[in-house]
């Protein structure tokens, strides 16, 4: 159980079970709110000695549905992304997307068809203080420097739409004491369809202030705080999807 900074009243918030890896000069960790109904699906690993990689995934349709497809992708995830990633001397951006090629392919052979499944992913070398990430289709990633938040759009279509769709997969700088935010798609349509609001959803634009006003400075705090304020926002016990946060922030 957390509470929100902005004291909003404390709502079930539930961590990760995956054990992510210990970071030097840096720390990731992911949240959850209310039943998983959906396809959300997040994990990481440390790839060798420098890099960790992470992603988070948004299957569509209910989890119960897509079992197989999510436990495909987090196979492939972590044994390509353990073979491209692991030596030393690489081109992370083409590691990348590679990953991102065979785990759409994978997407639409256990799905037997066309299931979209926007993905985040990403791989943080923990020497150089860089982020490679690539965006199929997801919801931006949102990274907090200490000028600005900066969105980290989309990169190419969500997985499990055309078997030989790219993505791009850039490089980014994070500075000491930069935080990376990612949601679900949950967490941005919440509706709270008690109040006559111009937007009812709880959007972009609301996670973006989060992030510039939000003091807690470590991983799994930000995760907790978020769901906290979107699943305070929708003014109702339950959401009719998945509500997820993952945070990478680099201390040092």
């Amino acid at each position: 159980m957390f509470i929100s900074s902005k004291a909003k009243p404390p709502l079930a918030v539930e961590e990760s079970t995956v054990e992510f890896p210990v970071i030097a000069g840096a720390e990731i960790a992911a949240a959850s709110y209310g039943v998983r109904i959906g396809g959300d699906f997040y994990d990481s690993f440390r790839a060798n000695s420098e890099r960790v990689l992470f992603g988070l995934l948004d299957v569509a349709g209910r989890r119960e549905d897509n079992q197989l497809i999510l436990s495909a992708a987090k196979t492939l995830f972590r044994t390509l992304g353990a073979e491209l990633f692991a030596k030393p001397d690489i081109n992370e951006s083409e590691a990348m997307a590679e990953l991102c090629l065979r785990l759409n392919q994978e997407v639409l052979k256990v799905a037997g068809g066309v299931h979209s499944s926007p993905a985040f992913m990403g791989c943080y070398h923990q020497k150089f203080g860089t982020l490679c990430y690539t965006n199929a289709g997801h919801i931006p990633g949102f990274l907090l420097d200490s000028s600005s938040v900066v969105d980290l759009p989309a990169t190419g279509l969500p997985l499990g739409l055309f078997s030989h769709a790219t993505c791009e997969a850039p490089i980014a700088g994070m500075e000491a004491g930069a935080k990376l935010l990612l949601v679900s798609r949950g967490v941005v349509e919440g509706q709270c369809r008690h109040k006559k609001l111009d937007d009812p959803e709880f959007g972009l634009e609301r996670v973006r202030e989060f992030l510039r006003s939000e003091p807690q400075s470590d991983a799994q705090s930000l995760c907790s705080s978020i769901l906290t304020e979107a699943s305070a926002f929708t003014c109702e016990p339950s959401n009719s999807d998945d509500m997820t946060a993952l945070a990478l922030v680099r201390k040092s």
